[in-house]
């Protein structure tokens, strides 16, 4: 779940608005990355807690093939790392048990 909230940021971030500030300036690279982040929505059915069917559709697969390799490996390591910049339990700590 906290990949698709990230995702979330990462589109809002790169539409050229800070939530709470100024325009930014964003790469054309950021952009291509926010935009093939944005299409892995359809794969958020099958990673929630309690999903009934947590086998990928199609269109899940295609989107998530279609996000280039480096930005995925990106949003991850920054998804990891917020938990503990924002003084929670790191996700190593996780349990499964939700």
């Amino acid at each position: 779940m906290l990949f698709f909230a990230l995702i979330g940021l990462v589109v809002v971030q790169t539409e050229g608005q800070q939530p709470y500030g100024p325009p930014i300036m964003v790469s054309q690279q950021a952009q291509t990355c926010s935009a093939q982040l944005g299409n892995v929505n359809v794969c958020a059915p099958f990673v929630l807690p309690g999903a009934a069917n947590t086998n990928p559709s199609p269109e899940c697969c295609t989107a998530l093939q279609a996000v280039d390799h480096d930005c995925l490996c990106s949003t991850l390591r920054i998804a990891a790392r917020l938990p503990s910049q924002c003084h929670l339990p790191p996700l190593s700590s996780c349990t499964g048990n939700y």
